[in-house]
């Protein structure tokens, strides 16, 4: 049901290039978490649980955001200046964005290992999938999503 929202909710509020590259940068993100934990069950003997299904809802909200985030400074340099490639807008919003992007993962990564290397084996697992969905998060927002926009939107990338 969440991510039935969050597809609703994307889909009706942004440009419907930007919510379905939105859509699959997410996807991306919890098909590496939850493959890499599928191997995790195969050579560790792992069980997901409950904490495992609140990590994959943590990653997807995380996800969203940051991908968000870059799509709309695309969008605010693109009706600043309409006459740019695209590719151009594209790099200038994610050297805007990158900052930012890395401090907030930086930030949510370091109380997530300290939770991994100080914490009980409750919450291990439960901060491991976290701190995986976070870095790869932040990968695919940086440069997955802005890189299919590119390859989508090909006629904005030739010169002119």
């Amino acid at each position: 049901m969440a991510f039935a929202g969050i597809a609703f909710y994307i889909s009706i509020r942004y440009d419907k290039r930007y919510a379905f590259l939105a859509l699959i940068a997410l996807a991306h993100d919890v098909i590496i978490v939850c493959g890499l934990f599928s191997w995790f069950g195969q050579s560790l003997n792992l069980e997901v649980d409950s904490l495992f299904a609140v990590s994959i809802l943590t990653i997807a909200g995380y996800s969203v955001n940051d991908t968000v985030v870059i799509f709309d400074r695309i969008r605010e340099f693109t009706k600043e200046d309409s006459n740019s490639l695209l590719q151009d807008k594209v790099d200038k919003a994610i050297s805007a964005t990158l900052a930012r992007t890395l401090y907030t993962s930086g930030t949510t990564l370091l109380p997530l290992l300290s939770l991994i290397f100080f914490g009980g084996s409750t919450l291990y697992w439960f901060s491991i999938a976290l701190a995986v969905g976070v870095l790869v998060g932040s990968w695919s927002s940086i440069a997955l999503a802005p890189s299919l926009l590119l390859i989508l939107d090909r006629n904005d990338i030739n010169p002119r």
